[in-house]
């Protein structure tokens, strides 16, 4: 009986050198784990795009800080920075493109700008094909094409050709620069059509095209213009970085 009762007292002895072994390992352990889950919950930081007070399109000073154009340029400027794949393949491309594109825009007396509007049009894909039937990196539709004077047949598609398109494009700004005499009626014209953009300026009496109430494509279209021109002219304040070698190498 006092044998066992000296193996339960030497047992009892293990057991409580073990719990008090364990105790710091344990302590330690549970900090470890709090740390970790302390930084495992650090969101994901996102952040809103800066909204610039103006912006210059074509030669005009655009002021943004009325209320409606703030918003209306801050969806713009989210969706840009926030698409993220699609913005950086559209700078990338843009590399390759403007150098043919800008020549042309200015022998034809056309703003520099309206390159941005190609952007908006195609994501700078030269055989983009809309399920209505517009295509080529300036988006003509078959007949639009023919009047500007591209070829477009079964054998021909001179909407692909970029020189030729972008010529018809030219076309396309002055006829319609005669009508508004302003560049963003301009802009809006191309994608809502002129006779959409005259009668909604008669009807509302309105000063500007951006002002104009349009159906949310068009109203947008010309925000979208101006997002890409901010964030094309300065990437790196929008979180875009790319090296010389990322971008695409323009057309020999």
């Amino acid at each position: 009986m006092k044998k066992q009762t000296k193996i339960n007292y030497i047992l009892t002895l293990i057991l409580v050198f073990c719990i008090g072994a364990s105790i710091p390992v344990l302590t330690g352990s549970s900090q470890v784990t709090e740390q970790h889950s302390a930084k495992s919950e650090v969101p994901y930081c996102v952040t809103s795009p800066t909204v610039p007070a103006q912006v210059t399109f074509d030669g005009e000073t655009i002021d943004l800080r009325r209320y409606d154009r703030r918003e209306r340029m801050d969806r713009e400027m989210m969706a840009f920075t926030y698409m993220h794949s699609t913005t950086m393949l559209l700078i990338k491309r843009a590399n390759r493109y403007f150098p043919i594109i800008e020549p042309i825009l200015k022998a034809n007396g056309i703003p520099d700008d309206f390159k941005y509007l190609m952007v908006i049009e195609s994501n700078l894909n030269n055989i983009a094909r809309s399920p209505a039937g517009a295509a080529g990196l300036w988006q003509f539709m078959p007949a639009t094409g023919r009047e500007f004077g591209l070829e477009v047949n079964d054998n021909v598609d001179e909407r692909y050709h970029i020189e030729k398109a972008t010529v018809a494009a030219c076309k396309y700004f002055k006829q319609a620069y005669a009508k508004y005499g302003d560049w963003m009626a301009v802009s809006a014209a191309y994608n809502a059509g002129q006779g959409r953009i005259s009668s909604q300026l008669d009807k509302q009496l309105a000063s500007h095209a951006m002002d104009l109430w349009l159906v949310e494509e068009t109203s947008r279209y010309m925000f979208r213009i101006l997002a890409a021109k901010e964030i094309f002219n300065n990437p790196q304040r929008y979180g875009f970085l790319l090296k010389r070698e990322h971008l695409y190498p323009p057309i020999p």
